[in-house]
């Protein structure tokens, strides 16, 4: 058996487990035993030891691949930065929401500790980047600062255009799906084709 995979080790541990479990069942024992010897440590506690146990015991089985060893003919990829600047009510949006959520936060960093606290961090940011993106996608907004804009889809909407004059083909990507549709409204408002990937 063969498994192909992208990164699950980035998402966590159990995908590994999952994954080992189809090629070599029991290989890493229980889902429950790989749970308390593995997961909870590394994930929870950070042990390097239960981690470098873990690598040395799968590493035999793990071929690492990247762009450069498969696809020589492929250019370096090029990164280049744009940097946005958030303005009026979504900035106004961003600054109330970061406000709202900074002192429950640290609170519950005092009060609780890092590991213990990770949901309620996670969702302060959440509710940062959905902000960032566009304000429509903060479930807890108002109807003002939803009709707020987005300077993220307007700087798109001014940068699409020209790329497909210059015959370019475009790849838009977004964590969050509801910016997807957001981005496809707009893509339909301007008589511009494309075509969707989830899942």
């Amino acid at each position: 058996r063969i498994c192909l995979t992208g990164t699950p080790m980035e998402n966590h541990l159990g995908e590994l487990w999952s994954l080992f479990h189809f090629l070599m069942p029991g290989f890493l024992g229980s889902q429950a035993r790989f749970r308390e010897l593995f997961r909870i440590p590394i994930e929870k506690h950070a042990d390097t030891q239960q981690l470098a146990l873990l690598r040395r015991r799968i590493t035999p089985f793990l071929l690492h691949r990247t762009k450069a060893a498969v696809a020589t003919e492929l250019p370096e990829k090029i990164e280049s930065t744009t940097p946005v600047t958030l303005e009026g009510p979504q900035a106004d949006l961003y600054e109330t929401i970061r406000l709202a959520t900074e002192q429950s936060v640290r609170e519950a960093l005092e009060g609780r500790g890092l590991a213990r606290s990770q949901i309620q961090v996670l969702d302060a940011l959440l509710k940062l980047r959905q902000v960032c993106c566009d304000p429509r996608l903060v479930k807890t907004a108002s109807d003002a600062a939803k009709a707020a804009g987005s300077a993220k889809l307007e700087l798109l909407m001014e940068m699409l255009p020209e790329l497909l004059e210059e015959g370019r083909r475009v790849l838009l990507f977004s964590q969050f799906t509801g910016m997807i549709a957001l981005i496809e409204a707009a893509l339909r408002e301007r008589k511009l084709a494309w075509a969707t990937l989830t899942g």
